[in-house]
């Protein structure tokens, strides 16, 4: 079982591989008849097309490797796309490939060892992580054509601490985490969605020699230093840099400073 920063663990694997072909469909349904080259706002010099393209592919990728369940770092990322000629297709070629992910993430038995970059060493991982790489994605396309973008609550929680507790390990792609260090400062996400109880929490530790999730004794023992209060979605697009803790929608506590050499860092 994944050690998670809550109390919580990660949601059914079939949760996950449902909850991608539903959130890849989203996705197709919002760039589908827009202007291949809008802007992306969320994604700085990003297009629809950029996106669609990156989403396409990346879940082509983990596919891959999936079916092969790999034990070593990939050396490199090409995998056969089947690319259109016209980029206006490419929602198309998006959608049409939601069925074979599905039986690849089906036929996988998800406690497979298998190398993944991240703190869980198994299969189940990158059906974890395609889940909000697209979800995420699915935002950023709804928002660059105007629509108003929801995501479940229970999805985005999981979201959070999927998030939270693979972000040690993203140097390798975000390097600006590497450079994350405090002096011993609990910091603290909280969700408001407790059907009018407390809502989840998730702890870090940012220390001397970089930072850590932490279990919820930390926060019984000793006070928090800086806290971010919200819906769980919002804290979502909050960690992924699509909102910012000034928000209004955010109930913030503890010194400005912490917050901002946390989001500073883990920016990518």
């Amino acid at each position: 079982m994944t050690a998670t920063s809550r109390a919580g663990h990660p949601l059914p694997y079939d949760t996950y591989r449902e909850a991608v072909a539903r959130e890849t469909l989203r996705f197709t349904e919002a760039v589908r008849g827009a202007d291949p080259a809008a802007a992306v706002p969320s994604c700085p010099d990003w297009t629809l097309t950029d996106l669609t393209l990156h989403v396409g592919a990346l879940q082509r990728w983990f596919c891959t490797l999936l079916t092969r369940l790999v034990q070593e770092p990939p050396r490199s990322r090409d995998v056969e796309l089947g690319l259109p000629e016209n980029t206006g297709d490419y929602p198309d070629w998006v959608a049409a490939g939601v069925p074979g992910v599905a039986a690849v993430l089906g036929d996988t038995d998800p406690q497979a060892p298998m190398w993944t970059w991240g703190e869980d060493g198994h299969a189940r991982f990158w059906a974890r992580r395609m889940l909000f790489e697209t979800l995420v994605h699915r935002v950023d396309a709804e928002r660059a054509v105007g629509l108003t973008s929801d995501v479940d609550p229970v999805l985005a929680a999981d979201g959070v601490d999927e998030f939270l507790v693979n972000l040690p390990y993203a140097g390798l792609f975000a390097p600006g985490v590497t450079k994350l260090r405090g002096e011993g400062e609990l910091l603290a996400f909280r969700s408001t969605d407790g059907d009018g109880g407390p809502g989840e929490e998730w702890l870090v530790r940012l220390e001397p020699d970089g930072f850590r999730p932490v279990g919820p004794e930390a926060g019984a023992s000793e006070p928090v230093t800086a806290a971010v209060r919200g819906q769980a979605a919002d804290l979502l697009l909050l960690l992924y840099g699509r909102r910012s803790y000034q928000d209004p929608v955010f109930e913030v506590s503890g010194p400005a400073a912490v917050l901002d050499n946390w989001f500073t860092h883990t920016a990518f």
